[in-house]
């Protein structure tokens, strides 16, 4: 993977003696080669980095660069690390330092101790003439070209030897905001300066292997965003969770940035697949989760402080930061900047509240995935039943860490964590990393998917669970638990030790097969978890779990909302649909963007939606749902599948289903949706439902549209010819046929012994559907359990030469090893 490289003849404060890239083996002492005390955004590069440190190199090279591209950085200027040294040299503190780092390091000063002295050196040290006068003269030319008396602006600690591919030193040096004036410029840059030895830094130095005395500091020194006034966040290039790269992952919260990277509040997220922008009549957006938003840090209106934070108000709490075209052009720009550094990236952005203008105001490379191989795949899984979650909240990692519960509420209480704790907390900053490393999991009660706690603990290798809400109040000091990040983007708390396994497979070393293997996907949430796997697309993704575990909500009860009496599910209709013009509209685009983050993360291979396959009772306990189903004695033979599209009780909640898939297909744009029609009994039903979905606009290769349908029933395989001539495919179902075939009510526990899909009747079913289908030339598949479950099943298929199968993610590198055994004995019938 390309990474930041340094020249080797520039004078640096941090300049490696050869071009090999930078990583935190290849850094090397500082030449005192006599530099300029300041330079200007647009005259730096990435060479810079040893002469400005990675961050404000990384913003002269966007400056430069990409903002010809569109990119938007406000304008600043940066110290060099030249300044840093004669700052020591003026005031003699060099020796002083040494004997600290000294004393700190055999073990006869404590690291706060070592801390305390070494920023009391820098806080004490005086900014001599030939660093402050360049200093204020380059800030009054940023006021005037800003229009400005006295512009406000940040200033941010810009080490040499940060923002490495392999080390990111995120949040070690301080950064200070809304500074405003000369006096209040050179007393912020003093206390960067002494940031260099902030406790967390040190310690961050120590576990990476840095030399403290060979790094120095520079200071970027820029227009503040009036963020303070709309919004900001962090955006990554690739999904933080599972590393996969198709993706731009954006976090948002009202105010200033260092509410969301420092987790104090849960913020919206949205992901963006990135392919797919180049296209301008496509809207990409695959996902988009609000956050509480409960407060926002805005400029101070008095008193001392520059920043306050305030509660927001509701409309703030109960609405998207950005708006759909905002979000769109931020994941333009992390596809920019990612093509331009050659890597993942790592970004923080601002919206300016006075002209309404997106800025990216730091770019960093990613540190965890961007290392990793793409072929590596480890996976995790509870091994025991889980009793309700204590507590719940975004999952960072997909690991599971068991141990004894350790509440810290402030850091002046972190000498009380136990090494192998799991710590529990309200939220962290990087004064947490050292107690982070030593702890098994963390579990916080605010903060998202790129606060502090999720960007550390990803670096640590760390799980953790973030953004609980209330997790150090409901577990209790000392108490055993465990924490799975195992389950998709939503990671559990669960009371007790409970046992866990974990496996890793090189996905590279798997052999190929004739058969596509494909996937069976249940939810969005776990959409990227299985990127890695070498699979065909999916091959059954369950329309109803998404709208079971996202909407909640009966179709028609947001079709008629009027129709629903029970008051208190009315209320709760209200409060899920109330940023939408109308209930039908949180359906159409919930429905869509889940549908169409499983679709993202198999683009351009196909992935089969079936529509939905609620039974009655089970419809019935969606919200509303008691006002539109009837009783049945046996929902499972009764009005379910396909029966229900084409029905008053159901056509208008069809509808929403149809314009969902249009949603997916035509302002997403995933094409490789391809729709399924389940539990279809006869000829003439299936024709009822193909005119039912072309009144919606869905019409049988148009823009490429191919309709499957599931072999479930007896009846699709005595008349498969015919239904092939209606349809692109089938999918057998085989829990359903098994059912079917031998009369057996596959949910009573009474007839469990009878029911098995390799009875030779239901063998003898699925042959001759495969042998039919194959003559007719429509695609056969199978998307039940049974290849999942029995080796032997999954070898009958292939020697039945079925198209595809379908299986259950665990169950996916075995079976794919069974099938491809298979397909070797058909080639070799003698071995």
């Amino acid at each position: 993977m390309p990474v930041i490289r340094i020249i080797p003849n520039v004078p640096d404060g941090m300049a490696p003696a050869n071009s090999r890239p930078m990583t935190t083996e290849t850094l090397a002492a500082p030449p005192p080669v006599k530099d300029d005390v300041i330079v200007w955004f647009d005259a730096l590069g990435r060479a810079d980095v040893g002469r400005v440190g990675g961050k404000n190199a990384s913003l002269g090279e966007m400056v430069a660069i990409l903002g010809k591209a569109g990119v938007q950085v406000p304008p600043g200027f940066a110290t060099t690390a030249w300044a840093y040294w004669v700052l020591i040299d003026h005031n003699r503190i060099g020796d002083r330092l040494a004997a600290i780092v000294a004393q700190y390091r055999k073990g006869t000063m404590p690291l706060h101790e070592a801390g305390e002295a070494a920023r009391r050196l820098f806080l004490d040290a005086e900014l001599p003439p030939q660093i402050a006068e360049p200093i204020i003269s380059a800030y009054r030319d940023l006021s005037r070209n800003a229009c400005k008396h006295e512009v406000a602006v940040a200033v941010r600690s810009s080490a040499t030897a940060e923002d490495l591919p392999d080390a990111s030193f995120a949040g070690q040096q301080e950064s200070f905001l809304n500074v405003v004036g000369d006096r209040a410029l050179l007393d912020a840059c003093r206390r960067c300066y002494a940031s260099l030895f902030t406790d967390r830094a040190i310690a961050y130095r120590e576990a990476k292997g840095f030399d403290h005395l060979r790094i120095a500091l520079s200071i970027g020194i820029q227009i503040m965003v009036r963020s303070d006034l709309a919004g900001s966040g962090v955006m990554f290039s690739i999904d933080t969770e599972t590393g996969f790269p198709r993706v731009a992952v954006i976090s948002a919260a009202w105010g200033l940035g260092e509410t969301v990277v420092q987790g104090r509040v849960d913020p919206d997220s949205y992901l963006v697949f990135k392919p797919f922008l180049s296209d301008g009549r496509l809207k990409p957006i695959v996902e988009k989760r609000i956050g509480a938003k409960a407060q926002k840090l805005v400029y101070a209106t008095g008193g001392s402080a520059r920043t306050e934070l305030v509660g927001c108000s509701r409309h703030e709490r109960e609405h998207y930061v950005l708006e759909d075209e905002e979000i769109l052009e931020l994941a333009r720009w992390a596809v920019l900047i990612e093509q331009h550094y050659g890597c993942a990236m790592d970004m923080e952005w601002a919206k300016d509240g006075e002209s309404g203008k997106l800025f990216i105001v730091q770019a960093r490379p990613e540190t965890v995935h961007g290392t990793r191989s793409a072929t590596a795949l480890k996976t995790w899984r509870l091994t025991a039943k889980a009793p309700a979650p204590l507590a719940t909240g975004a999952a960072v990692g997909d690991a599971i860490a068991a141990g004894s519960a350790c509440i810290i509420r402030s850091t002046d209480d972190i000498a009380s964590f136990v090494d192998g704790a799991i710590l529990v907390t309200d939220n962290t900053d990087p004064d947490w990393v050292p107690v982070m490393r030593r702890a098994a999991g963390i579990v916080t009660d605010h903060g998202g998917p790129t606060s502090h706690a999720a960007i550390v603990s990803r670096e640590l290798g760390v799980p953790a669970v973030v953004g609980t809400g209330d997790a150090t109040i409901r577990i209790a000091a000392g108490q055993d638990i465990t924490l799975s990040c195992a389950e998709g983007d939503r990671g559990q708390v669960y009371p007790g030790r409970l046992p866990f396994t974990g496996e890793e497979v090189d996905t590279a070393s798997l052999p190929a097969t004739r058969t596509q293997l494909m996937l069976n996907v249940a939810s969005p949430a776990k959409a990227f978890r299985w990127w890695r796997l070498p699979s065909h697309g999916v091959g059954l993704a369950r329309m109803e779990f998404v709208i079971s575990n996202l909407i909640r909500v009966h179709p028609m009860a947001l079709a008629h909302p009027d129709q629903v009496s029970d008051m208190a599910e009315r209320r709760e209709i209200e409060s899920l649909t109330r940023r939408y013009a109308h209930p039908r509209d949180y359906f159409i685009e919930t429905l869509g963007r889940g549908i169409g983050k499983i679709a993202a993360a198999h683009h351009p291979h196909p992935v089969i939606v079936r529509l939905s396959d609620f039974k009655t009772n089970e419809y019935a306990h969606l919200l509303g749902g008691a006002a539109f189903e009837p009783h049945e004695e046996n929902p499972m033979l009764g009005f379910r599948g396909a029966s229900r599209y084409y029905h008053e009780r159901y056509r208008d909640g069809f509808a929403l289903e149809c314009r969902a898939i249009r949603f997916v297909r035509e302002t997403i744009g995933f094409e490789n949706v391809i729709v399924m029609i389940p539990f279809c009994r006869t000829l003439a039903e299936a024709d009822k439902v193909i005119t039912e979905m072309s009144r919606h606009g869905l019409m049988r290769g148009e823009r490429g549209l191919q309709l499957y349908m599931m072999a479930e029933i007896p009846a699709n395989v005595v008349l498969a010819e015919q239904f092939a001539a209606r349809f692109d495919g089938f999918s057998i179902g085989s829990n359903d046929l098994t059912q079917l075939v031998l009369g057996v009510d596959r949910d009573s526990d009474l007839l469990a012994p009878l029911f098995d899909e390799r009875d030779p009747a239901v063998m003898q079913m699925i042959a001759d559907l495969i042998a039919r289908a194959r003559k007719t030339g429509v695609k056969v598949g199978i998307c039940g359990q049974a290849p999942s479950n029995y080796p032997e099943f999954a070898e009958f298929l292939v020697c039945e030469g079925i198209d595809s199968i379908s299986l259950n993610p665990d169950s996916f590198v075995a079976t794919l090893k069974t099938v491809a055994l298979a397909e070797a004995r058909q080639k070799s019938p003698v071995a």
